[in-house]
């Protein structure tokens, strides 16, 4: 990924902090037939030599489960808020367009999880993680035999990292000004990723 160093985050933290926020995630592998690519929620662990360890699952249908050998790298793109900036919102001129965004790129080898209870712990904790503080809170109370089913149509994967790149692009190469005036200007957009995407910003005038 081309990340010039005012755009680069070293914090393993708020690279975590991030993926565990915008958790569904884009995985990428390399298919015989060319690039593979699924969309999944997934879950950020603590990892035992420092990087996480994600956890996600596809659908059994989903052939890219099948490359998944413990061999080959993947991968997986989470990303934040974004917007196109205009230069209408900058105090200094000449200015030209760009766009500003968050991404994180997570490189690592993915591993089928083959033990049943590995794999019902995995679905348990996803539905925790969306379910928890919901108003009208969906408990998976279903017959044992729909869940093993249900477990039966799914491939439960697991990726050891072993390189993470943060992307922040959020006006750093521009003045104190130019920020503070896009934080301002997204802040108060009635979009909430604009809003979350103004609070990024003003993040960096600290």
């Amino acid at each position: 990924m081309y990340n010039p160093k005012a755009f680069q985050v070293e914090d393993l933290q708020i690279a975590i902090n991030f993926m565990r926020t915008y958790n569904f995630a884009t995985i990428v592998t390399q298919g015989p037939d060319g690039l593979d690519v699924s969309h999944v929620p997934v879950i950020v662990r603590e990892g035992a030599q420092g990087l996480p360890v994600l956890h996600a699952h596809l659908a059994r249908a989903n052939s890219q489960w099948q490359h998944f050998d413990g061999l080959r790298e993947a991968l997986i793109v989470f990303q934040g808020p974004h917007g196109y900036v205009s230069p209408s919102l900058y105090e200094v001129h000449p200015s030209v367009p760009t766009w500003n965004y968050q991404v994180v790129h997570a490189h690592g080898v993915p591993v089928v999880i083959e033990d049943p209870n590995e794999v019902r712990r995995h679905v348990l904790e996803l539905v925790e993680q969306h379910e928890s503080g919901r108003p009208n809170r969906w408990v998976p109370d279903l017959p044992e035999d729909v869940l093993q089913s249900l477990h039966r149509q799914i491939v439960a994967i697991r990726i050891d990292l072993q390189r993470v790149e943060v992307k922040f692009k959020l006006g750093q190469n521009r003045g104190k000004a130019d920020r503070e005036s896009m934080a301002r200007a997204f802040e108060s957009s009635s979009e909430t990723s604009l809003q979350e995407l103004g609070h990024s910003i003003r993040s960096t005038l600290a």
